[in-house]
């Protein structure tokens, strides 16, 4: 039997199957933007042929496919999501225009509003009105309620996003709204705020639902012809569409809560760092690395994700603009730059040269892919420099065309007025500098010292450019992982089904015996909710680890932290286990002295997670250490750039897949592996761990 994870980006589709003792196989293929699921039949048709077996033979003997999908978030940043309609309380219609009365540039007076998603003339007010407390202010008005859905209808939405006031202390003038809207317009994607993101806060509530609806058909469509296409094939089992906060949810709930897999991407990179990151603490793997800090970095063909895994979990946020627009749910923490393998050269009117974020994509690709590609990409440079090899790309499943490359970057050159190497090293320089920039942005701009961290590097093109900016960095190691170019395939693997249910109820904290009453109610309330949705799925709440958390913040502050509460039944004479988990959680992030005790406490929201893990196929480690000698793996040479050699020189070239554990290759080298390529620069080396990964070293300056 086996398990699939399958990764659509903008280049490529990954996919790697795991059986039953963890051994992997892997599938690169071409994304079909135009319908990503072909691109996903396309890769299982190769993964099949790779097994031996027909593609029908394949999906019988697959017990679970997890996918990562691009779809929500294109539509949102390209604008090509559903047309929305709003309905909202009576008088509120502009609350999404107005936003929290600030700017994402706040001293950039000439910045303008960001375009909105629904346009004023479909945001509809209807006459209701709920209090704070939860009592009815105004009966919902049934007569304005079927003239805004008449208005919409004649408007031909697609979707409708509900949001009234005060709606996450009660739902139901929204339910009746949901069914309302049913009888009038059957084939509408509805989109309740209480379903979507039952808390107060009044902008981020609209928003999210209004994002929700916007990518909710299209991401719906999607995974219905996914799944149609897949049944068709001879699959049977579950497809799991892995989430922005790293776990898995079934289709149909990821078509319900379709603005929770606005960043499914790159999520599925994350929870296989955390994974790593794990398995390195429980193996001592090496310095940094055993204490689970690592900084994952994934450099893909279109863009580079990058993040933060501190002592062996993975860092989330509940707030983030996605295409300048406002999602308040739990996510992974990842910051997204324009630098991949396909980002495209090019030379202003000024005579400067930049690299990205527009990028050749999938189609036509680089110059070298010859797909037509005539623009000069980061791939053509590497071509050029040496450091890929145009017979072994991606396994010597694609032959690259080094006189396509040449020919780009001869334009660049004549641009610039420079040399052919010089315009390849510029674009090679330039795009490393941008992602040691943003390496800075996610550790150093937040007050982190990425010399604790081991630089964790996946994706098809991150191999061949991390050590060049490592140096810069001054990381004590560089790990890249055993399969890196289709990791996030792998990783979407480990992460298990995760549901959370959320309520608010804002209360003084220490609670009075009488509050303490109401917020264990509010949990048992949240735990069967999380049971009716695991027995829809077919699962059991005994089979789920179980965590409530509290959104605590000191008196009149803004923002609250996530708090995980201590277990077991909380009680009048426990409570206190709160306050100290919370300051311990402030000062962590802040820094010592930065708590404000003095002004008090308040919890305004409850969480309970349920938590299904994944059965990963345990992979063992090598136990018995080889010779550090790699000369037989040694594939030949071939001539590499190298600027601290000050040119092109021989440099030994070793087949990844033939270097065994405790082999030890010094830089400089090629070690080429199906779907990567690493080059490992002079003055650095390059050992084989227990997993077949490379932990390369001798970055750090004295």
């Amino acid at each position: 039997m086996y398990r699939i994870g399958i990764d659509v980006g903008g280049t490529f589709t990954d996919l790697v199957a795991i059986d039953e003792v963890g051994g992997a196989t892997l599938a690169k293929v071409p994304s079909t933007p135009e319908d990503p699921s072909l691109g996903v039949l396309d890769g299982l048709a190769a993964l099949a042929e790779l097994l031996g077996l027909e593609p029908a033979a394949l999906l019988a003997r697959t017990d679970r496919i997890v996918h990562g999908t691009t779809v929500a978030t294109n539509a949102l940043l390209e604008r090509k999501g559903a047309r929305v309609g709003l309905l909202t309380t009576e008088g509120h219609r502009d609350v999404v225009e107005m936003r929290e009365g600030l700017k994402d540039d706040r001293y950039n007076l000439r910045l303008p509003p960001p375009e909105q998603l629904v346009p004023r003339h479909l945001r509809l007010g209807v006459r209701e009105r709920m209090r704070a407390d939860g009592r009815i202010e105004t009966p919902l008005d049934r007569a304005s309620l079927d003239r805004a859905i008449a208005a919409l209808q004649e408007a031909q939405v697609e979707a409708v996003a509900v949001c009234y006031l005060h709606a996450w202390r009660d739902p139901g003038h929204e339910r009746i709204t949901r069914d309302r809207l049913a009888r009038a317009m059957p084939g509408a994607y509805v989109s309740l705020s209480s379903g979507v993101l039952p808390q107060i806060k009044e902008f981020e509530r609209v928003s999210t639902t209004i994002v929700n609806a916007y990518v909710g058909p299209v991401l719906a469509r999607y995974l219905g012809r996914l799944e149609d296409r897949l049944a068709a094939a001879g699959y049977r089992g579950p497809t799991l569409i892995i989430q922005s906060h790293g776990g898995v949810a079934p289709i149909a709930e990821a078509g319900r809560l379709a603005v929770g897999a606005v960043l499914s991407g790159p999520a599925g990179g994350v929870a296989g760092s955390v994974y790593a990151a794990r398995l390195m603490r429980r193996e001592g793997a090496a310095d940094t690395a055993d204490s689970g800090n690592l900084i994952p970095f994934d450099m893909g063909g279109t863009s580079t994700d990058i993040s933060l895994v501190v002592g062996g979990e993975a860092s989330l946020v509940m707030d983030r603009r996605v295409g300048g627009h406002r999602i308040a749910l739990n996510s992974l923490d990842i910051a997204s730059i324009g630098a991949g393998g396909g980002s495209i050269a090019h030379v202003d009117a000024g005579g400067i040269l930049h690299v990205g974020p527009d990028s050749a994509g999938a189609v036509p690709g680089p110059a070298c892919y010859g797909n037509g590609g005539t623009e000069a990409t980061v791939t053509d440079a590497n071509l050029v420099l040496g450091y890929l090899d145009p017979a072994t790309f991606l396994g010597g499943s694609r032959k690259l065309d080094p006189a396509s490359a040449v020919a780009a970057i001869d334009r660049v050159a004549h641009s610039l007025r420079v040399e052919r190497l010089m315009a390849a090293r510029g674009i090679h320089r330039i795009v490393n500098t941008n992602m040691a920039e943003g390496v800075r942005l996610v550790s150093v701009r937040r007050g982190v010292d990425p010399r604790r961290f081991a630089l964790f590097a996946f994706g098809g093109a991150s191999p061949t450019h991390v050590c060049f900016f490592a140096q810069d960095l001054q990381v004590r190691s560089v790990y890249v992982p055993r399969h890196a170019s289709v990791f996030c395939a792998l990783g979407m693997l480990t992460g298990g089904i995760l549901h959370s249910h959320e309520a608010s109820l804002p209360l003084n904290f220490p609670f009075t015996r009488e509050d303490v009453v109401r917020v264990n109610a509010m949990y048992r309330e949240l735990t069967g909710k999380l049971a009716e949705q695991f027995t829809q799925e077919g699962l059991s709440l005994e089979s789920a680890q179980l965590t409530r958390y509290a959104y605590v913040k000191y008196r009149l502050q803004p923002r609250t932290l996530l708090t995980a509460l201590p277990s077991g039944e909380l009680t009048w004479e426990n409570q206190d286990a709160l306050r100290v988990a919370f300051e311990q959680r402030y000062l962590g992030i802040y820094g010592p002295g930065s708590g404000y005790p003095q002004a008090g406490f308040e919890v305004i929201k409850y969480r309970v997670d349920g938590f299904v893990p994944s059965i990963v196929p345990s992979i063992a480690p090598d136990r018995v250490r080889s010779s550090a000698d790699p000369s037989s793996a040694l594939r030949g040479a071939r001539n590499v750039y190298f600027a601290a050699k000050r040119g092109f020189i021989d440099t030994p070239v070793f087949d990844g897949e033939r270097l065994v554990f405790g082999n030890v290759v010094e830089g400089p080298c090629i070690v080429e592996r199906m779907g990567d390529t690493v080059v490992v620069p002079p003055g650095v080396q390059a050992a084989v761990d227990q997993y077949q990964n490379l932990r390369i070293e001798g970055f750090a300056r004295n």
